[in-house]
């Protein structure tokens, strides 16, 4: 299982296509317009994010929107047996919002099916054969005109749950699409804090974080009283040079969260600190997060992260490269997630929670 697609619901389809191409580098592959809802699809090489914004009140998206801001209201997964992935999902309670269904297509087999999640979060479970399209009735997938890619593809989706909704979600997730709990965090600052568990799947290595507010004060809690619920608080984007990535975002105006100074003289005091100085200069200039575990791993684990993209300070991308290194022979990449970068980027949300409190 690993994710194929993402959906967004968002107040214009346009706009937001423009959006992505202009300041993301994604390419338009498709418009379906509707008798109520108008949607966009955006390509960067693997990665397709779906936008559909409401072409009147009757509008599922419309509905989604009163009750919601903007943001991701499916993460679409890619799995090798629908028919075994939903009799599982089934028999452990899941309610299923679309039963399974197949299209033969002119050079593949497309079927799919949707099911419920947490809060208001859905989802699409599609399994392919041949050349199919992304959705149903739309094209079929194939390479737009070629880019110099900046991104490789979706690292991980991160899920914000309610104060005390954390195992309960963790054990949805497990019973019912079989992923398994790896790192744990839990951060606490003098303001706030979260908890916090990573789940990947065994089968295709999908990732997905959920989190959790311990305080009223939380960044999470902020988030889930924005967003009015549970939702997905950010997707993470991998690139091999992320150096080059962030400059060249920079260029197309791309607002970042700011690290202090302070980050990077701590940086340079923890054991293992072994960055050579053309490196350390480019990684302070682009302001990026980095973290590595000497014992483990001696690869790199460098990430930024963007302001909120909407309105509402609620979901935003975060930008991450997974240094490759040798062990033993074998070419391995970084895994896991950094516990000083995770809690580097809740202190860099907080800094502008609380401007945003001030």
């Amino acid at each position: 299982m690993k994710i194929d697609h993402v959906h967004f619901y968002v107040e214009d389809a346009t706009a937001s296509r423009d959006w992505f191409e202009q300041t993301l580098g994604f390419q338009s592959v498709a418009a379906i317009a509707q008798s109520d809802t108008l949607t966009e699809v955006v390509q960067h090489g693997s990665i397709y994010f779906v936008l559909s914004s409401p072409l009147s009140d009757t509008s599922p998206v419309a509905q989604f929107l009163q009750q919601h801001p903007p943001g991701v209201v499916d993460v679409a997964f890619l799995v090798q047996d629908l028919a075994e992935v939903m009799s599982r999902a089934i028999a452990q309670g899941a309610q299923v919002l679309e039963p399974m269904q197949q299209q033969q297509q002119t050079q593949g087999c497309l079927q799919w099916s949707q099911i419920a999640a947490w809060g208001s979060l859905r989802h699409t479970l599609l399994q392919r054969s041949g050349l199919t399209s992304l959705l149903p009735l739309g094209n079929e997938l194939g390479n737009c005109e070629p880019v110099a890619l900046t991104f490789t593809q979706i690292d991980h989706a991160v899920l914000n749950v309610g104060m005390s909704e954390l195992e309960p979600a963790i054990a949805w997730y497990e019973r019912v699409l079989g992923f398994q709990p790896q790192q744990q965090f839990a951060i606490q600052t003098e303001y706030s804090g979260l908890r916090s568990q990573v789940l990947v799947h065994p089968e295709g290595g999908a990732q997905l974080p959920i989190n959790e507010p311990t305080s009223a004060s939380s960044q999470i809690q902020e988030f889930l009283d924005l967003n009015r619920g549970p939702g997905i608080q950010h997707i993470a984007l991998q690139t091999d040079d992320i150096v080059a990535a962030i400059a060249q975002l920079r260029q197309r105006e791309l607002s970042l969260l700011s690290v202090p100074k302070t980050y990077y003289t701590q940086l340079q005091q923890r054991p293992g600190f072994d960055l050579a100085a053309t490196d350390w200069q480019a990684i302070t200039k682009q302001q990026i997060l980095v973290d590595w575990q000497s014992e483990v791993s001696p690869a790199l684990l460098l990430q930024t992260f963007t302001q909120p993209i909407f309105r509402q300070p609620t979901f935003f991308f975060e930008l991450i490269e997974r240094q490759i290194y040798s062990r033993n022979g074998q070419v391995q990449q970084a895994q896991g997630f950094g516990e000083g970068n995770f809690r580097a980027l809740f202190e860099a949300v907080e800094r502008e929670q609380l401007k945003r409190l001030s």
